[in-house]
């Protein structure tokens, strides 16, 4: 399957989608824009869920469900949201036979609808804080789709909290962030920058929006997860007040925060190769898998201990190759196209021997060892292939990472393969704009709020940076 995959120095773009339909990952839906995921794409994303639904958890926060379909009237309560998401929407007229007396928005995100279940569920400090997330599907109408990375439909986590103070929100908004970027680069292997984004690339609705960015390996970067401070925006649009400590009516404060299976992609982006697929072994959800090779004369011999080997590895998730039809060559280039992090042969000299072969995916790296040692040999392989992995990409983004203090270098280093361009800014949005349409560069996340001058003197205008910022092109 392998001769199959577009190299990426060919077509980065079209290595991506190869490996997405020869993994098995997800398909094309009849329905423009969106997708289907197959059953290991699935597998990736419920590994994710399980991982990140014990680390909210842990932060105390609890699941619900609100409705997929939201009155048009909800979304139209806070400006800066409808006005950011009203060219994704799509909206139900008719149903039932008839049409409806209020149009119903397919929800994009779900604030709107939350919040109005939060005016009847908040009416005093004692109801807060209220630390709600939902594991769901969204809906926007995207113009240009690219599977895992933007679909019509896509599946996340959308977080929804209110508390007392403004204090309180903004750190509930940075516990996220952290998680995210903890999350990202201990189980993902993605090494990731996080900061406050621009006012042009915030959120619509909120009044500020933090972000972790990765690099991708055709150095382009990609949000991987944002978390919202929301201020009293979405209170004041539903009425939500309550009582406070002194007895007056105050208005609650805000956060949201999501990921989405937009974290394949990432995935796939950051860690793949020609071969296929390359996935960290902390959310792989096959870590081994055992290929017992043999003729008629010796078949029964090597599955007979091949199965011993399996059941000595229960605790890594390991698993049985079954193909009898095709070639052991055959075989091990589709597993490395799943991207099993880690491949277990057994011939009949290994049998004879009392060994087996264990072949790492990252690297293609052999190694021979006693077949008693296999389970603790494979359980410090995982280990070490998650650490390489994320060195690997960690290394990448640093070497392809440079700061940019004049602008025909900066012009210059986006003419080129490009890569994170660190650069002051003044924050005047002519100056952001004058950067995307010379560059299409955007700033993907600002890494200091410093005294104006500090940060040194803007990259286009000259005048004193108040920040440092990271600029890229991005998905």
């Amino acid at each position: 399957m392998a001769e199959k995959i577009t190299p990426r120095d060919v077509d980065y773009s079209q290595w991506y989608v190869d490996i997405v339909l020869r993994a098995q990952l997800a398909d094309y839906s009849p329905v423009k824009g969106c997708m289907v995921i197959r059953p290991r794409g699935y597998a990736v994303w419920e590994r994710m869920r399980t991982v990140l639904d014990a680390m909210f958890k842990e932060t105390g926060h609890q699941n619900a469900y609100f409705p997929l379909l939201i009155p048009e009237s909800f979304i139209r309560r806070e400006a800066e949201h409808v006005e950011g998401f009203s060219p994704e929407l799509a909206v139900v007229t008719h149903a039932g036979g008839e049409d409806l007396e209020e149009p119903l928005v397919i929800r994009p995100t779900s604030e709107t609808i939350i919040w109005s279940m939060y005016k009847k569920w908040i009416q005093s400090y004692r109801d807060l804080p209220i630390l709600i997330n939902q594991w769901a599907n969204v809906l926007r109408w995207e113009k240009r789709t690219r599977l895992f990375l933007r679909t019509t439909e896509f599946l996340w986590q959308e977080g929804h909290t209110a508390h007392e103070t403004a204090e309180e929100a903004r750190d509930e908004t940075l516990t996220i962030l952290e998680i995210y970027r903890k999350f990202a680069e201990e189980y993902l292997a993605m090494p990731v920058l996080s900061g406050k984004k621009s006012e042009q690339e915030k959120f619509a609705g909120a009044v500020d929006t933090y972000a972790i960015e990765a690099m991708m390996q055709d150095k382009r970067a990609l949000q991987a997860g944002t978390s919202h401070f929301l201020g009293q925006n979405f209170a004041k649009a539903f009425d939500v007040t309550y009582q406070n400590r002194d007895g007056r009516l105050d208005l609650v404060w805000a956060s949201s925060w999501g990921v989405s299976t937009r974290l394949i992609g990432a995935i796939i982006m950051t860690h793949s190769d020609d071969r296929g697929l390359v996935l960290p072994p902390k959310i792989a959800p096959t870590a081994a898998v055992i290929v017992p090779i043999f003729k008629n004369d010796t078949r029964s011999k090597v599955l007979d201990y091949a199965e011993k080997v399996r059941r000595s590895l229960s605790e890594v998730d390991a698993v049985m190759d079954t193909d009898e039809q095709n070639s052991p060559g055959w075989r091990f280039a589709e597993w490395e196209m799943r991207g099993v992090p880690v491949r277990v042969e057994i011939g009949p000299r290994d049998v004879e021997a009392e060994q087996v072969v264990l072949v790492r995916r990252d690297t293609g790296e052999k190694l021979t060892v006693p077949a008693g040692a296999a389970p603790g040999k494979v359980a410090e392989l995982l280990e070490e292939i998650q650490r390489a992995l994320f060195d690997r990409a960690r290394d990448f983004r640093d070497e392809n990472t440079v700061r940019l203090d004049d602008y025909a270098a900066f012009r210059e280093f986006f003419a080129d393969a490009g890569g994170f361009g660190v650069s002051p800014w003044c924050g005047g949005e002519e100056c952001e704009n004058t950067i995307k349409d010379d560059t299409k560069a955007t700033i993907r996340v600002l890494e200091n709020d410093a005294p104006r001058g500090e940060a040194g003197s803007c990259v286009v205008c000259g005048k004193p940076g108040t920040y440092r910022a990271v600029f890229a092109r991005a998905y």
